[in-house]
Formats: C-alpha cells, sequence, structure tokens
C-alpha cells in the first residue's frame, strides 16, 4: 500500500511537472531592463526563503525517522535546551531579513517607476488615460491616439504619465515589468525599455467592473525608430479623429471587448483636461504626479454594451 501511495505520489508530481512546462510566465522571461531586474530580485527573494524552507522539510522527514520508535529510535525525555538550536533559530532568520531590508532599500530606490532610464536614445511620451473597459494611449508628439494597442521602438525609453477617467485601475505589461495604479485627478508616471522587438501583452491588474478582463491592449516594440514612424504614418491615415471633448466623452462611454482603433488628430491637452475635471481646485502644473483628490465611481455597469468599430 505505502508503495503505491508513493507511486501515486511520483506520477503526480511527474503530470503537474509536464503540464507547468506549457506555463508562459511573463515575469521570469522579461523582455526589458526594468523587468529583468525585477525578475532577479524574484529569484533572489525566493533563494533567500529556501534558506529556512528547505532545511525545515529536510528536518520533518529527519527528525520522524531518527525518533520514530519501530526503528529504535533514540528516547530523550529529558532534553529541554540546546544553545546551538537557540543560534540557528534566531540568527539565521534575523541574517535573512536583513539582507531583504537592504535589497528592499536599495531596489525601492533603482526601481523607482517615476524614475527616468538613462539611456543615449530620447526617451518617447506616452499618455495613458483607463477608461471602462479599454485603454486610451494619448501621443502628444505625433499628435495621435489609439485605444488597445501602442508602439514604441525597441532599446528606447517610455514615458508613461498615467491617470483614469473612471474609478482606479492598474496599468501592466507583464514582459516590461512593473505596474502602475491609475487614479482620476491624479497623474502617475512609469518608465519602461524594451530591448527585443516584438507585440507584448498589457493589461489591467486591478479590479474594476465587470469588463475588466476585457482591458487587454497590445504594447508594440518595432525594431527600429523607422518601422515606428511607419506605424505612426498608419495611424495618421484613420479616418478617426479625437478632436473634442464630446468625441472623448463617447469614447469614455462603458464597453466590452473595445476594438483597436486609431485616431489620426487628438485635441491638444485631452489627458491634461481629463485630470482636472475632477479637481475641486484650479488646474494644476501638469508635472505634478498626485493629488488628494479622487472622484467616486459612477453606476456605470448596467448600461454597457459590446462596442463595434476598426481601424
Amino acid at each position: 500500500m505505502k508503495r503505491l501511495s508513493a507511486l501515486l505520489l511520483l506520477c503526480f508530481l511527474c503530470l503537474l511537472g509536464f503540464a507547468l512546462t506549457g506555463c508562459d510566465a511573463a515575469l521570469l522571461h522579461p523582455k526589458g531592463a526594468i523587468g529583468k531586474e525585477e525578475r532577479d530580485l524574484i529569484y533572489i527573494a525566493v533563494g533567500l526563503m529556501l534558506i529556512v524552507v528547505l532545511p525545515a522539510m529536510f528536518m520533518a522527514v529527519y527528525f520522524f525517522l531518527k525518533y520514530r520508535e519501530s526503528k529504535g529510535g533514540e528516547y530523550e525525555p529529558e532534553f529541554t535546551h540546546s544553545s546551538k538550536v537557540e543560534w540557528v533559530v534566531w540568527m539565521v532568520p534575523i541574517i535573512i531579513i536583513t539582507i531583504l531590508a537592504w535589497i528592499t532599500w536599495v531596489t525601492t530606490h533603482s526601481l523607482d517607476p517615476y524614475k527616468p532610464i538613462e539611456h543615449d536614445n530620447p526617451p518617447i511620451t506616452i499618455q495613458v488615460i483607463s477608461l471602462d473597459w479599454k485603454w486610451l494611449f494619448i501621443y502628444p508628439e505625433q499628435g495621435i491616439a489609439t485605444v488597445s494597442e501602442m508602439a514604441f521602438p525597441v532599446d528606447t525609453p517610455i514615458a508613461f504619465k498615467v491617470t483614469s477617467d473612471t474609478v482606479m485601475n492598474s496599468f501592466f505589461i507583464p514582459r516590461l515589468g512593473t505596474q502602475i495604479y491609475t487614479m482620476a485627478g491624479m497623474q502617475t508616471q512609469l518608465h519602461l525599455i524594451a530591448d527585443k522587438p516584438g507585440n507584448y501583452k498589457g493589461i489591467s491588474s486591478g479590479y474594476s467592473g465587470h469588463g475588466f478582463s476585457d482591458m487587454k491592449f497590445t504594447a508594440i516594440a518595432t525594431k527600429n525608430d523607422d518601422d515606428f514612424q511607419s506605424w505612426v504614418q498608419k495611424v495618421k491615415r484613420s479616418p478617426n479623429k479625437l478632436a473634442t471633448t464630446e468625441d472623448f466623452n463617447k469614447l469614455a462611454k462603458p464597453s466590452y471587448g473595445y476594438p483597436i482603433t486609431y485616431y489620426s488628430s487628438v485635441k491638444p491637452g485631452l489627458f491634461r483636461e481629463t485630470i482636472d475635471k475632477y479637481m475641486d481646485h484650479a488646474p494644476v502644473d501638469s508635472n505634478q504626479g498626485d493629488s488628494e483628490h479622487m472622484h467616486s465611481e459612477d453606476e456605470r455597469n448596467n448600461d454597457a454594451m459590446h462596442h463595434s468599430g476598426g481601424h
């Protein structure tokens, strides 16, 4: 019976390992400098914790075998204290916590999402507005906007300025690293870079209502700046325009599964306008990253409908 149980356990572990080989762990296979540093941080933290976990698992089996009565295990009823054991059980965790605290302090500053990435290539600014339930990307320097898709050249820093026109949300491109929250009436910042061309999935990693699971987008890292400029020209050929506040308000209406849509022009200052409309007083400087004001969530789930359209 014991052999059968052991065989079944072994088969289960083999099947589990086989199943996991098909998993695409985006965080462990990053395609950008920030993502790679965060992956290394995960490895270091897990490795330090295994210093405690693995010996504990080993001792759980060792003591069971050593002291079981059927094998004549040693019986020590008078054992009460061991200085060596006390040193181990106290000092090892203290050392690990100290190392983790130091790593946390250092990486909190080095991986600060507000910290610009030092690079020979100038950064591209992308303004991000989370809506119900889609993402709007504004390129102020190119004068265009897109929904559910954005692009940038490889090896070029991206300076994201992020806000929300609805409830709090979370902007996340797993393969590039670092999620950042979006909040109405506030601006947060995020700096990322891709070191390999490709199409990377972006998601909303915070629940924001019925359609949040459809808040997906594609981040395209083009091979070079020429390919990026070609993408920009493709967007500029779109007949759609986001030229007025009324156009934006129509887009902001709740919808599910919003398709990729290009806007050949966008109202100047639309991002700042979206922030200011939730402020109680005068507009703030566009570089200000936060504010104490947030708007309350509207009743918006019941009138959401599927939106159809194209480029």
